[in-house]
């Protein structure tokens, strides 16, 4: 699979991006396990144009992380313009153009899935954005505003003559959020549309091996993006790529495993947010890594609440003799 001169590898996986969750130490490790593309966390036009630190340090790729997209997200066509040509200065592989995020502070002022009201507006923005930069284009988008709105076939359709190279479509509509299952019925009619030249990604639900080779080959999708199931289990790609390879189940790791992933994790998450702030957002995937454990809430409490990296290399200690026979 090629997206404009990027190789991919026959059925690729690629990292959703995720606000609060992509950050480089979550994609560095992503890597590490298999994944085959990463993203940046959502990108806000507007605070790149005003040159809002916060956001301006979003835009930088280490070569470890590579292929690697940004992703920009916004409601007005001059800003995600300027945005795309400011990101395009940062030599990403793609700029991925965030159609999709059903959040209600953005959508409802028009940006990510919220733009799914305006069709014509959406394919303005994508053909501006395309010739405003010599980086390959791509975008992430749901099946439509909701299930009234469905029109996705058409929507994919006009977003490839803008000259994108690459198609992401999560399937659900933006009302459902993430609600229920997600339907990919429709993401294999855009795939097998005999019009459509380029790519299609598919997103949704996916959390398996098994699930992964399903849609692979129901749908004849080229690649799969997976979100949400990465929390707290980044090694996630290399499962599905065991399936995928040998038809069975592995790639899980055993506990010890998982501790020195959690202990890599911290690392990295300082190494780029430095003390404390590279502890606090570790929190939540420390909860997620040990999710499980007998008897473990004595630890927990204190992985979530310490800020000293000692203690908290003494307590991934602690759970390797307590747990790990």
């Amino acid at each position: 699979m090629d997206i404009g001169n990027i190789k991919l590898p026959e059925q690729p996986l690629f990292l959703a991006p995720m606000e609060d969750v992509t950050d480089p130490s979550f994609r560095f490790l992503c890597k590490e396990f298999g994944a085959d593309m990463v993203y940046t966390e959502f990108v806000a036009s507007e605070a790149l144009i005003r040159n809002i630190e916060k956001t301006f340090k979003k835009l930088q790729i280490s070569q470890i992380e590579r292929p690697a997209g940004i992703q920009l997200y916004g409601h007005n066509i001059d800003a995600m313009v300027e945005s795309a040509k400011i990101a395009t200065e940062h030599k990403p592989d793609v700029i991925d153009i965030n159609f999709g995020c059903p959040v209600r502070k953005i959508a409802t002022r028009g940006a990510g899935a919220g733009m799914m009201r305006d069709i014509p507006k959406m394919v303005e923005m994508t053909r501006q954005i395309v010739e405003a930069t010599h980086i390959p284009v791509t975008v992430k988008t749901r099946l439509g505003w909701d299930s009234e709105s469905k029109f996705i076939v058409d929507i994919a359709e006009r977003l490839q003559d803008t000259g994108i190279r690459a198609l992401t479509i999560h399937g659900r509509t933006r009302a459902q959020m993430y609600r229920g299952e997600a339907d990919w019925t429709l993401i294999g009619d855009v795939k097998n549309n005999p019009r459509m030249k380029i790519p299609i990604i598919g997103n949704g639900d996916v959390d398996s091996g098994t699930k992964a080779k399903q849609m692979f080959d129901r749908y004849g999708v080229d690649g799969i993006m997976i979100g949400r199931a990465t929390y707290g289990r980044p090694w996630i790609f290399r499962e599905i790529k065991h399936y995928l390879q040998m038809g069975a189940e592995g790639g899980v790791p055993e506990l010890e495993e998982k501790i020195e992933i959690a202990r890599l994790h911290l690392e990295k998450s300082i190494e780029w947010k430095g003390a404390p702030r590279g502890i606090y957002e570790m929190r939540r995937h420390f909860v997620t890594y040990f999710k499980g454990l007998f008897n473990f809430k004595d630890i927990r409490t204190k992985l979530v609440t310490t800020l000293d990296i000692q203690e908290i290399n003494d307590l991934l200690d602690e759970i390797k003799q307590r747990y790990c026979v």
